[in-house]
């Protein structure tokens, strides 16, 4: 079972206050027991101190922050304390020589057009027209082991996501087309699900693999210059479809989230607002602590702990003990 993460909507105080945690505003005053969180999520301005950092260092939670348009800014980590320099040295030479960077990335992007495919196909179940998106996203995993540069795979994973942003049309309404995928900032309500849901996954991978001897700068398809925790961007991509686009297709298409009630539209920026963040978060960690069998650890895992779990194959693989394949929703349907 995941620990429990504590989502701050508001802004105000957090602070420490005996043994427990303590929020507080004009308007709200709450005394939060600490007992089983793993994770923080600050989702407006929260205003911490020193006192509270120790705390949170004493019992290894993570607090994260995001920004006024809902992106990932940074995250409070506890202090290492899983260091292997024997795999710090055989990351890094995964990353400097080509053919076993490749090998890496290459199973990343099959893993991630795996599950699209996997949820298309549900989709196809239920009498939507996404037949055209399921093959094109066939055929364009064909050329991937042709690949001998890593930006030819990158070249590859974006046709996969436009063929499969491209579907939505068929699977949501009207009102939440996606007609370009915008980030900075988002210009419309299913743009700004898309962000928040991916800066939340983001900022919960970095955490998980904090709790392994992995080096979060040191990544395979993304490249470490493109962000200090590159390792994050690659072990999150594979579950954005199980986790992300799961959460939001089920809470659009059940009218939970609706345009009207639940995002602040300005000239060419929508966000959630605090009732619409809400409702996601909640959802989100439903999808979380959701279980699912596992074929080798003979055990119900959660999607949370999966994440985790490939973490602990990447180190496998690296360590050249087996070899690496990232998460597959078809495996487990």
């Amino acid at each position: 079972m995941e620990n429990k993460l504590l989502y701050i909507t508001q802004f105000g105080t957090l602070s420490r206050k005996d043994n427990t945690l303590y929020f507080e505003n004009e308007t709200t005053k709450k005394i939060i027991p600490i007992i089983g969180i793993e994770q923080i999520f600050c989702l407006a301005e929260v205003t911490v101190n020193s006192k509270l950092l120790q705390y949170l260092t004493e019992n290894k939670i993570t607090l994260h922050f995001c920004n006024y348009h809902e992106y990932y800014i940074g995250s409070y980590v506890p202090k290492e304390s899983y260091v292997s320099w024997f795999l710090l040295v055989k990351q890094v030479e995964h990353y400097t020589d080509l053919s076993k960077r490749l090998a890496i990335a290459i199973t990343i992007v099959e893993g991630i057009s795996a599950n699209m495919v996997t949820m298309l196909e549900h989709y196809q179940r239920h009498k939507k027209d996404v037949a055209e998106g399921i093959a094109s996203l066939k055929n364009q995993l064909i050329w991937i082991h042709l690949c001998t540069e890593i930006p030819q795979v990158l070249s590859i994973e974006w046709w996969l996501w436009r063929t499969f942003y491209g579907c939505f049309k068929e699977i949501l309404p009207k009102e939440f087309n996606l007609e370009s995928r915008k980030r900075r900032p988002p210009d419309n309500p299913i743009n700004a699900l898309i962000s928040f849901g991916n800066s939340l996954l983001y900022a919960y991978t970095l955490s998980k693999i904090y709790h392994t001897q992995l080096n979060p700068t040191i990544s395979y398809l993304h490249e470490p210059s493109e962000r200090r925790f590159s390792l994050a961007l690659d072990m999150c991509e594979v579950f954005k479809v199980p986790l992300v686009f799961t959460t939001i297709f089920y809470l659009i298409n059940k009218n939970m989230l609706q345009v009207t009630k639940h995002f602040d539209i300005k000239l060419n920026c929508a966000l959630l607002n605090n009732e619409g963040r809400k409702i996601f978060c909640r959802q989100r960690d439903e999808r979380l602590t959701k279980t699912l069998d596992h074929p080798i650890l003979k055990r119900k895992v959660s999607y949370g702990s999966m994440i985790k779990y490939d973490c602990y194959k990447l180190i496998k693989h690296i360590l050249g003990e087996k070899e690496f394949k990232a998460f597959s929703l078809k495996e487990w349907f």
